[in-house]
């Protein structure tokens, strides 16, 4: 994992010499300061809520930390185009299961239920979270009790999108046959789920606690080695820093969003828990919008077609990235490197898809002076306000974000140095609830701002995530409902081209240098201008826990079968 100074004396991972026996360890206390409201992962509104339902729901494989599928889960080997498992044009993937697996209630599982998961979460009245793992499945289908083929409607190189991971939890038939479709909602059976994994609920209390009690028909009879968990939901995050690093009263706290010197001063001197931190793909990023937001466009506001009066000419764009100080962002905002350290990249990971050639571009390099030497040039004039304007336009900005104080911060940061080279700026921020809403008219997906910033993220494979966030047929408009994620209106035929290789090669390395051009493209193009790469693990675990190794990729409980004390 990626080192802080918080984190050297951490349990490096596998580093547990303890042989697992079943139910030696008594009760594992996890502590999450937002409480899960559901345990079916499927109706999951974030970690609070899936991985709690990761003690009990099992994926097909989880996701490592480089991102590729471990057969940990229900899958009896990892599919290849060796082994005869993925096809040849990518337009199939075929899972041979563990035999002799039984849910907690003593039935047998088989491919049906795989076959069944599939119906449940990919019917959109079922209104599932993890519905965007369906996009691009044809089908899922039980060849036999124990062999599932998932076919795409195209070639599909990411061939792992649907039942890996933490968004791939199987559903037991007999269980959730009834709660299909619009029948989901309110589904007695998700705050009791049956599972295939090492746990099985005893009681959960809503928005409070949920307790776990050993599954006696888990498939490895060594594990897991603790007998129950409590799974305790409901604090705040500075409690749940003191609980695990001064008064040692809890195994795991999750998200440990403490002030960051704060945090590492505590954990370093803490005698009963340590700080783990990984990173993974998630981005604090700057949207710049293309289109033109101006209210008085009307029904026309921020339309594809519009443009924007001055984001629009690529040396104002240059000149905001080249005022835009990331690095003092991540050190005073981020504990440089406890919570996120400063990238120019938006793809962050996995390493073999983050590009090296951003580091040497001015437009990643804090430089005001170069920044009004791009605007004089541009012919930019400062008036006597100190804003500069050119045929009547003036650089004004609305800024906006979410009320979180991270992000406000933020705002302020880069506000004070884009007005030192001539902008004014105006900040805004909405609620979470209305921000990361597309009915609201002060949300991200409106975007009725010049400039907004949040985090965003992507699969280990990035080409969704490339094709989604600022391909031309990903516009967001009012004709999709502003559903769409291209919210910057940005559009470039040779991104789009990249984007279209990147859907077809198979090839690995080939894959990996495709996807470094497409972010380098927009990096130099500035359609973005990336600022943060996050972790995507902060936790804090008990120095005596063993086998703690968290994956940016997947649940922080994905192999929570191998931890011992």
């Amino acid at each position: 994992m990626p080192q802080t100074d918080a984190t050297r004396n951490s349990t490096p991972a596998g580093s547990g010499t303890l042989v697992s026996q079943r139910g030696a360890g008594g009760d594992l206390k996890i502590l999450y300061w937002q409480a899960p409201s559901t345990l079916n992962t499927h109706q999951a509104t974030g970690p609070k809520d899936s991985d709690p339902a990761r003690l009990v729901l099992e994926p097909l494989a989880s996701l490592g930390k480089d991102g590729q599928p471990i057969a940990n889960g229900l899958a009896a080997e990892i599919p290849t185009i060796a082994n005869g498992g993925v096809a040849k044009d990518f337009t199939s993937v075929t899972w041979k299961l563990r035999q002799g697996v039984k849910w907690s209630d003593g039935t047998p599982f088989s491919a049906d239920d795989v076959a069944f998961t599939y119906q449940y979460q990919c019917d959109p009245t079922t209104a599932a979270s993890t519905f965007d793992r369906c996009d691009g499945v044809q089908s899922v289908s039980a060849r036999d009790d124990n062999t599932v083929v998932v076919t795409y409607r195209s070639p599909h190189p990411y061939v792992f999108q649907w039942g890996v991971g933490a968004d791939g939890a199987i559903l037991q038939r007999d269980q959730y046959k009834r709660c299909l479709g619009a029948s989901a909602a309110n589904c007695p059976a998700d705050t009791k789920p049956i599972g295939t994994g090492p746990y099985k609920v005893r009681d959960f209390k809503i928005s409070d606690v949920a307790t776990f009690d050993l599954n006696e028909a888990f498939r490895d009879q060594n594990k897991p080695f603790f007998k129950s968990v409590t799974f305790k939901g409901g604090t705040d995050p500075d409690a749940a820093a003191r609980a695990i690093f001064q008064s040692g009263d809890v195994d795991y706290a999750w998200n440990l969003q403490v002030e960051p010197t704060t945090l590492r001063t505590i954990a370093q001197s803490s005698q009963s828990g340590s700080l783990v931190t990984v990173f993974g793909s998630s981005v604090e990023r700057l949207d710049l919008n293309f289109s033109n937001p101006d209210a008085s466009l009307g029904d026309k506001r921020a339309e594809p077609g519009t443009k924007h009066p001055f984001l629009a000419e690529k040396a104002v764009r240059r000149a905001l990235a080249m005022a835009t100080n990331r690095d003092a962002v991540a050190q005073k905002l981020y504990g440089d490197g406890v919570f996120g350290k400063a990238t120019c990249n938006v793809l962050a990971a996995p390493e073999p898809m983050t590009s090296a050639n951003t580091k040497g571009l001015d437009v990643c390099k804090f430089d005001p002076d170069a920044a009004n030497a791009e605007l004089d040039r541009a012919g930019w004039v400062r008036g006597a306000d100190g804003v500069r304007a050119k045929g009547g336009v003036k650089l004004k900005m609305l800024f906006q974000t979410n009320v979180n104080a991270r992000r406000e911060n933020t705002q302020t940061m880069l506000k004070q140095d884009w007005e030192s080279v001539g902008f004014q700026v105006t900040l805004r921020s909405e609620p979470f609830s209305s921000f990361f809403s597309n009915s609201s008219p002060g949300g991200a997906d409106r975007f009725f701002a010049d400039v907004q910033t949040y985090a965003d993220g992507g699969d280990p494979d990035p080409t969704a995530y490339l094709a989604t966030g600022w391909t031309t047929g990903q516009v967001a408009s009012k004709a999709n409902n502003w559903l769409l994620g291209n919210r910057a209106r940005y559009s470039n035929k040779d991104f789009d081209a990249l984007v279209d290789r990147l859907a077809s090669e198979t090839d690995p390395a080939k894959r990996a240098d495709i996807a470094r051009q497409a972010n380098d493209l927009l990096i130099q193009d500035v359609a973005v201008i990336p600022l943060v790469q996050r972790a995507a693990v902060m936790s804090g675990f008990a120095k005596s826990l063993k086998g703690v190794d968290p994956s940016p990729w997947d649940s922080e409980m994905y192999n929570v079968a191998d931890w011992t004390k």
